[in-house]
Parts: structure tokens; C-alpha cells; sequence
């Protein structure tokens, strides 16, 4: 890991949150993320399962967190099992966890190998009635592929068809949703390199620049940082590209009165940082520019207004439909008699604001938490208004991370610049 060591204490607090909503008699396991083949003798860098590392701190493969607080055996109440290395795999791939750094990184005392890990379930899992798998209920992931957690579900089931199964991810929606504050600052950490990243862009773009220069940029002030790297694959897209919301060629030269969209951010000790800003190429907006660039920015401002506890999702989203309709009038792209008939099922600014205003941000760039349960104090939520005229070439997309506190809320990108004069300051200093 590229990241400073985080305290175990947080992690330990997470174990004891969740155990505390388990029915009696329960046994909950968590599996690490699989290694994913990127060709005959490669794999993709390995990212952890979210909620694995939530319980554990752990960031390695072929790891499994075994929880039952209700265990008649006191030493497989908390189980950490964890891949043994030799050394072969010393010289092939590089350091693995010792059991005392495990226990140090997780705070869990009883630490086994891998190997040990069906004899040890075997031997307690007929003593609980309950059994907890963690499968992924993110209502933005589609399930192609049959993860670990899956394929040891259908393995118990084989094994063990009496027990009672449930669902993890019903308790983690609800934990992992309201940040602790060792979470808070590891996301204001990967805030502070993002902000590094975008004024060093700042002082580097010039006609001329290839939008992939500008990704270089800024991988390099991340890892600079000891960030893990992107928190999500970078969008530098300039000029008509900005219409495409998940642009990621980045392999476009930058012209001259273009406006360049960015949507990158930095993720360190697994927490996402997640922000969008759009600046002129040449360092100046246009008038028009300018224009679009302010309305933007105007529906932020009073969208981040309304991310307060209490505040219910939909809500929040059709009022700022409403604050991004008018600002569209304003514009001359909306007509106001053409408003007032409009089909509210199908709001005219859609055409040209066609995403969410805001999404959870944590451990995954779009947390997960739900859609359902109004906002509370703890969560950190983007805001991410923008427009696009296709007939322009031109996108504009502002958005900052959110958190909200029991007297309001903070932006913590606050000291990033934002405002059109600002940004402007910087690229032309």
C-alpha cells in the first residue's frame, strides 16, 4: 500500500457495529475481492472488496474475516484467515502479511492461514443457527459474474442446507453510509491531493495539449501523494467530447476556445475523493461560456443547500430539476410555454441535464447506502450539476463532495477553485 497505516481502531468499531444488528446465534464470513486475469500470466492491479476492508483494514488477496460473536469457542469469536506466503511467492510478488501485521493492520487477535479455514468452520458452523454472507446489493452493480462471497454461498448451501441464510449487505447499507471520523479525514485526504491535481493542471494547459498529457499531469501529482491512484478512470475531455458523460479516450488534442471538462479525483487508503470543473483551454471563457459556466455553478450553490439531514432523495432531485429548469430558460434553451406543458414524467431539462444530481461517496465512488432513506448526518454526498448543448460543443460540469454534520454541512472541497474568475487567475499567472 501506497497510503499511511490507518489506526485498527476504526475497523474494530466497525466489527462491533455490525455484530451488534446480527440475530442471536449468528455466524457472518467475509471474503476479499477475487484477482481478475489480465492475460496468460497477469492480473489486473487488485482492488479490495469494499466491505471486506471496512471490517478489516486488510488490503490483500485471498483473505476471509470470520465473525460470530456467539461462538461456544471463544478463539473463533473474530477470525482473520489470510494466504500463507513462502518464498516463492516472497520473490515472485513481493511481502505479504505477517499474522502480527494483520493483527496489527485489523486489530482481530486470532489470525489463521487460508489452509485453516473449512476445518475451523466445520468445527462451529453446526452450533449456529444463522448464517450472514455479504453479497453485492449496490442497485448500480449488475451480477454477471459469480464473485467469491457467491461461489461460498453455494458451496454452504450444499454442505449445510438447514441453516437460516441472510443478507450482510442489509446491515452494511446502513454502517457504511454514515462515515466515522478517521473516514472523514481519509476522504479529506484524497480532497486535498485532487485539489494538488487541478491547480498543477491549471498551470499546464495550453492550446496545444493533448488531453492525455493532462491525464499524465495528473497521475503524477497522485501517486506524488501517496494516493492509490485514480478513485475512478479520469475524464480530460475537451471541446464536443464534454457531451459524452463517461468520456475516458482522453486522446484528443485541446483547441483553441475550447472548454476542457474534467471529472477526476484520487482515492487514498481506499477512500474516493470524486470532483468535476471545466476550464477554458486559452485560459479565458467566452462570454457564452462564461454564461453557461455561472449557471452551473449558481444550481451547485443552491443544490448543496438542500444536502442536509432529513432531506429525502427524490425530493431533492425534482427540486433541483426545478432550480436547473430555470437556469436553462435563462440560458435561451428552454422556452418557458413549452415548460409549463411539459410531461413532469419526462422534464424537459433532461436534455439537456440528463444525470443525478448527487450520489453517496466512500469506500466506493458511489457508495452504497440507499436511495430510500432520507439523508443523515455523517453521509458524504457529490454535487454534480451540468449542462451539455450538443449543437454547442460545449459541457459544463462543476461538483463537489459534501458532508453533512448535525448543524449542516461542509464542502470539503471548499478550497478547490471554482469560480470562473479564480480559475482564470491561476492559468493565466
Amino acid at each position: 500500500m501506497k497510503y499511511f497505516p490507518i489506526n485498527n481502531e476504526i475497523f474494530t468499531l466497525n466489527r462491533k457495529n455490525f455484530v451488534l444488528r446480527l440475530k442471536p446465534n449468528s455466524l457472518a464470513v467475509f471474503h476479499s475481492n477475487d484477482e481478475f486475469p489480465r492475460n496468460g500470466d497477469q492480473n489486473f492491479l487488485f482492488k479490495q472488496n469494499p466491505d471486506f476492508f471496512y471490517l478489516t483494514g486488510i488490503d490483500q488477496e485471498q483473505s476471509i474475516l470470520l465473525l460470530y460473536p456467539d461462538c461456544p469457542n471463544p478463539a473463533y469469536k473474530e477470525v482473520l484467515f489470510l494466504r500463507q506466503t513462502s518464498d516463492h511467492i516472497a520473490i515472485w510478488e513481493g511481502h505479504k502479511y505477517t499474522k502480527g501485521e494483520a493483527k496489527k493492520a485489523s486489530g482481530v487477535e486470532n489470525i489463521y492461514w487460508l489452509n485453516e479455514f473449512d476445518a475451523i468452520l466445520h468445527t462451529i458452523i453446526n452450533y449456529a443457527d444463522n448464517v450472514y454472507i455479504n453479497t453485492n446489493e449496490n442497485d448500480r452493480y449488475a451480477h454477471t459474474v459469480p464473485y467469491r462471497d457467491i461461489r461460498l454461498f453455494e458451496s454452504l448451501k450444499a454442505k449445510y442446507p438447514l441453516h437460516h441464510y441472510e443478507r450482510s449487505a442489509v446491515i452494511l447499507r446502513d454502517l457504511r453510509a454514515v462515515k466515522s471520523s478517521v473516514e472523514i479525514e481519509l476522504t479529506k485526504k484524497a480532497c486535498e491531493i485532487t485539489r494538488d491535481a487541478f491547480i498543477r493542471v491549471l498551470k499546464f494547459v495550453k492550446p496545444g495539449v493533448a488531453e492525455y498529457e493532462i491525464e499524465a499531469e495528473i497521475t503524477h501529482e497522485f501517486l506524488r501523494q501517496r494516493a492509490t491512484g485514480h478513485a475512478y478512470s479520469p475524464i480530460i475531455a475537451s471541446g464536443k467530447n464534454a457531451i459524452v458523460l463517461h468520456y475516458t479516450d482522453n486522446n484528443q488534442v485541446c483547441k483553441d476556445g475550447d472548454v476542457i471538462l474534467f471529472d477526476f479525483a484520487a482515492e487514498y487508503g481506499n477512500y474516493n475523493a470524486d470532483m468535476s470543473r471545466s476550464v477554458p483551454v486559452n485560459g479565458r471563457f467566452t462570454t457564452r461560456q462564461r454564461e453557461v459556466y455561472n449557471a452551473v455553478l449558481r444550481v451547485m450553490r443552491a443544490a448543496t443547500k438542500l444536502i442536509v439531514a432529513g432531506t429525502i432523495w427524490n425530493d431533492y432531485h425534482d427540486e433541483v430539476g426545478k432550480i436547473m429548469t430555470g437556469e436553462l430558460m435563462g440560458l435561451g434553451l428552454l422556452d418557458k410555454h413549452d415548460v409549463e406543458k411539459q410531461d413532469f414524467k419526462m422534464p424537459l431539462y433532461k436534455k439537456y441535464f440528463m444525470h443525478g444530481t448527487s450520489h453517496h461517496l466512500g469506500l466506493d465512488v458511489h457508495d452504497f447506502a440507499s436511495r430510500y432513506k432520507p439523508f443523515e448526518a455523517g453521509n458524504i454526498l457529490t454535487c454534480e450539476p451540468g449542462i451539455y448543448i450538443p449543437k454547442e460543443g460545449l459541457g459544463i460540469r462543476i461538483e463537489n463532495d459534501i458532508l453533512i454534520t448535525n448543524n449542516g454541512n461542509i464542502d470539503l472541497m471548499a478550497d478547490i477553485p471554482v469560480e470562473a474568475e479564480h480559475i482564470e487567475e491561476i492559468m493565466n499567472s
